[in-house]
């Protein structure tokens, strides 16, 4: 590896600061349905559309950003992402219809998110750690954007108690300017894997893996990880508000998810070292099953909402470092970024049903349970799905 141990370490500290700030903030922003709805015509289904919107524009870019990255540098790329996170934060401060919700807190900083979050920072990441500790450094790194979802709940809760949803808005703007500076700690344009295993160019790297069946069966499950994680993201706070809990205890209860998520992530990702990932994949959904159906059963209360948020938070980014990894095992690094970019965009597209699912369904049943239930299939069938993929690495072609 030719990389030195500072250059690692840079790049490191930085991806965990990036992903800290970039999905803590994305997390918090289901705290602020009531408000920002409110304001904008008394609906959820506005601002549902809203994230569900950010999440879809998040995942059709991803896929065209990643190989950006792998063409011009992480660097470049994500501290562009950074400016364009904060200026669609900037302008969601001054949107007063749902149209420049859609704009601004939607499309920009849904184009945002996909340069400064796991697929382009974990690309970066690869790029500088041997392979077998690659598990572990994913861990890592995504054990940091649980930290920040655990972090920036509370601290946004504050701004909005303090300073309304539009100042709230302003002051995470800040935030996101800082984000776009760290990029710099990332790869420059140019910098390669060590050792590098071929001169594999990207269009065979597309080819080869849309004739892998293991490929296609990781898109389809990550896209009931997106579908699980953005609708309880996005409706867990209302929902317990519906029920009679306090606002407290849903913010508490977001933030519980990103505590119990740093120890989750961390874990999985160590254990995707020493485990085949498609084995630990399918008891992850398997363990998402169980959790969702016994909160659907057990009468709910603030405690129960409590222990609910704890386990799926163990559970909740665990698939990033497993199926990251198993993208980069099975492929390669090279062009991780841009093959994790089309799974990822996957991702979003179950996190855009699952987020605007769920504010459809309430406004015409007054209900989630629907939503509730769809979620636990959608893990049965994920839970399948992982079995038979094989995690073996492919032959990369020679160079044409």
């Amino acid at each position: 590896m030719t990389d030195t141990r500072t250059t690692v370490w840079i790049a490191l500290v930085c991806a965990c600061l990036v992903v800290m700030l970039s999905m803590g903030m994305r997390q918090s922003f289901g705290i602020f349905m009531p408000a920002v709805s409110a304001d904008l015509g008394g609906s959820r289904e506005v601002f549902a559309l809203a994230i569900a919107l950010q999440n879809l524009a998040w995942g059709l870019v991803q896929p065209g950003v990643g190989m950006l990255a792998d063409r011009y540098g992480s660097r470049l790329v994500a501290g562009a992402g950074g400016a364009l996170y904060a200026l669609g934060l900037a302008l969601t401060t001054l949107a007063t219809t749902a149209v420049a919700l859609n704009l601004s807190l939607g499309f920009l900083v849904g184009a945002g998110l996909s340069a400064t979050t796991f697929v382009v920072v974990l690309g970066a990441v690869a790029k500088v750690v041997p392979d077998n500790r690659r598990g572990f450094a994913f861990g890592i790194v995504t054990a940091a954007g649980s930290f920040g979802m655990f972090a920036m709940v509370p601290i946004s809760h504050g701004l909005l108690d303090g300073m309304g949803w539009q100042g709230a808005f302003l002051g995470l703007t800040g935030l996101g300017i800082i984000l776009a500076l760290l990029a710099i700690g990332f790869p420059a344009a140019g910098h390669r894997p060590a050792p590098l295993r071929s001169e594999q160019s990207m269009t065979q790297a597309l080819r080869q893996a849309a004739e892998h069946r293991g490929y296609w069966l990781l898109n389809a499950g990550f896209f009931v990880c997106g579908f699980h994680v953005m609708f309880i993201a996005t409706h867990l706070p209302a929902y317990l508000e519906d029920e009679g809990l306090s606002g407290r205890v849903a913010a508490i209860a977001l933030a519980l998810i990103g505590l119990f998520n740093i120890l989750g992530s961390f874990v999985f990702g160590v254990l995707g070292d020493r485990i085949r990932k498609p084995r630990l994949l399918s008891s992850l959904y398997a363990a998402r099953v169980v959790v969702i159906a016994a909160f659907l059963i057990v009468p709910l209360s603030p405690a129960t909402a409590l222990v609910f948020s704890a386990l799926m938070g163990f559970l909740w980014l665990g698939t990033i470092p497993l199926t990251s990894g198993l993208v980069a095992q099975i492929f390669g690094p090279r062009y991780m970024t841009t093959l994790f970019g089309i799974v990822f965009l996957n991702h979003q597209i179950g996190s855009f049903i699952g987020a605007w699912m769920g504010g459809r369904v309430f406004d015409v049943t007054g209900s989630y349970d629907m939503v509730w239930l769809l979620a636990v299939g959608l893990g049965i069938a994920a839970t399948v799905l992982h079995l038979p993929i094989s995690d073996r690495r492919v032959n990369a072609p020679a160079p044409a």
